[in-house]
């Protein structure tokens, strides 16, 4: 995929719901504030899902070097 194509996708998922994978496995949802070049997120309203589900992060930074997947999240 092309990095124009990646970026033209999230920002079609600003202010949407996301889940993204992180390294390690664990999946945080939340709304998609921001991004930058290095796939660096910025959400709101985020918290872990899964076993940790119901942790409510916040607003949070995700560094790119640790996302995995980013998925739309209905």
């Amino acid at each position: 995929m092309s990095s124009h194509l990646a970026i033209r996708m999230l920002r079609n998922s600003l202010n949407k719901s996301v889940i993204v994978k992180l390294k390690g496995g664990r999946l945080v949802r939340g709304f998609l504030v921001g991004f930058d070049e290095h796939l660096n997120l910025v959400l709101k309203e985020a918290e872990f899902v899964g076993t940790d589900s119901g942790e409510s992060l916040g607003e949070i930074v995700l560094r790119g070097d640790n996302v995995v997947v980013i998925s739309p999240s209905e």
